[in-house]
């Protein structure tokens, strides 16, 4: 990795199934420190003993309702500038909103750096499909299966909720995700080589 010394965010965007945390997963292997947006919802649930769709997308919906849209970008950044005194380079899994998007690039300006992922809707809905979930190995909840009537709905509100194409069009660099990991991973060294 040929990045300069200043400490950098990347904020990964994609829709669901697109290959955020596989990204995620090699940009930590690089050294970046790891932070994930969504899992503020998922502590919530955890702490309060729901589960399933249904009930992080009421988490989700308060928690925008209470903070307004950019709620994820305004709750996190305290474990941003942590990671970044302790740990240098951050990688965000899962922005989504545009309001999101504002915030952040007005906090760190030149410092944050988003990185789309594309994978088109069908490949998207077949990974999810194929998905199996063990709660035992995936405590994060990060790969959980959806149906396909499940995907469709989640990128619909997504796209018209909390509008996250903006963030997917404004990003600074984008990834295809459409073949082997190679493939992804050379990808992602020139998107580094680049920064």
């Amino acid at each position: 990795m040929t990045m300069n010394t200043n400490k950098k965010i990347i904020a990964i965007v994609g829709m669901c199934g697109a290959g955020k945390s596989q990204v995620a997963d090699y940009l930590v292997e690089k050294g970046f420190a790891y932070l994930r947006f969504g899992q503020l919802t998922l502590d919530i649930c955890k702490a309060q003993g729901l589960s399933g769709e249904a009930e992080e997308k009421k988490i989700r919906e308060g928690l925008r309702t209470e903070h307004g849209m950019a709620a994820f970008a305004i709750l996190n950044i305290p474990k941003i500038d942590e990671l970044l005194h302790t740990s240098g380079h951050v990688v965000v899994d899962g922005l989504y909103s545009w309001s999101e998007y504002k915030v952040l690039k007005e906090k760190y300006t030149d410092d944050l750096k988003v990185l789309a992922v594309y994978a088109p809707p069908a490949m998207r809905y077949l990974r999810l499909a194929d998905r199996t979930h063990d709660a035992q190995k995936d405590v994060a909840i990060r790969f959980r299966p959806f149906t396909l009537e499940q995907a469709k709905t989640r990128d619909y509100a997504e796209i018209e909720n909390i509008e996250k194409g903006g963030p997917i069009v404004m990003a600074d660099f984008t990834i295809v995700n459409d073949a082997d990991f190679d493939y992804l991973y050379k990808q992602i060294d020139t998107f580094l080589n680049n920064l």
